[in-house]
């Protein structure tokens, strides 16, 4: 049996590594979650700076909607698990009384038990896999374990797909400013340095990213 948990989590591992971006990472991730622990509702969130909380994948509608309650409201399971940095388990999310706002609104959603676990690497804590479903007192002790092991593989690879992410996109960027600094250097005769300082400086006049103003000046020829 230990074996073949082991192979589980070694097959799981080298598809996530496989997966181009964050949001297949964490719906293949999910997949494998599930098949394992046998519950049809799931979702992968992703902590951003300042505590703020984004879905990267879940498996329906109703999940989305008990994820997006826990933004709105600002409290709920995933956040506990993150902030405590230990799982949570709801027995009856409708009744629980750690997150009063948010029980309110979920029981309207009909999702009763959750298992939500923090993702984490060596380093940092990186979001919460939520598990969901509409009996009650669904997750047991050995659910929480199970999905705490599935959680530890994945959370690198869900990690390093971030990190990628953000190079590309910053390497995208990188190569759309330069685009527009050609633009300007041909049309008004400015240096390379000079070009940048006319993009910097309208960004900051105009509180718009400096990639969005390199990607209008290429589409439109203009700045305004």
């Amino acid at each position: 049996m230990k074996d073949k948990f082991a192979q589980e989590l070694a097959q799981m591992a080298l598809a996530l590594h496989e997966q181009p971006d964050v949001e297949q990472t964490a719906e293949r991730f999910l997949d494998y979650v599930q098949s394992t622990i046998g519950t049809q509702h799931a979702s992968v969130v992703l902590l951003h700076r300042g505590g703020r909380l984004e879905s990267a994948a879940s498996t329906d509608a109703l999940v989305e909607e008990a994820d997006r309650l826990q933004v709105e409201t600002g409290e709920g399971p995933s956040y506990a698990a993150i902030h405590d940095e230990e799982s949570m388990v709801c027995a009856d999310a409708a009744s629980d009384a750690r997150w009063p706002a948010w029980s309110a609104e979920v029981a309207i959603v009909g999702l009763r038990s959750v298992l939500s676990v923090r993702l984490r690497t060596p380093t940092t804590t990186i979001g919460a896999l939520n598990l969901y479903d509409k009996a009650e007192q669904r997750f047991t002790a050995a659910d929480q374990a199970i999905a705490q092991v599935f959680a530890d593989h994945a959370a690198v690879a869900v990690a390093n797909a971030r990190s990628e992410s953000t190079l590309w996109q910053a390497i995208e960027a990188r190569k759309l400013i330069g685009q527009a600094q050609g633009i300007l250097m041909e049309r008004f005769d400015l240096t390379d340095e000079q070009a940048f300082a006319v993009l910097r400086r309208y960004s900051q006049d105009t509180n718009v990213k400096l990639r969005d103003v390199a990607q209008r000046l290429i589409a439109t020829r203009r700045l305004s």
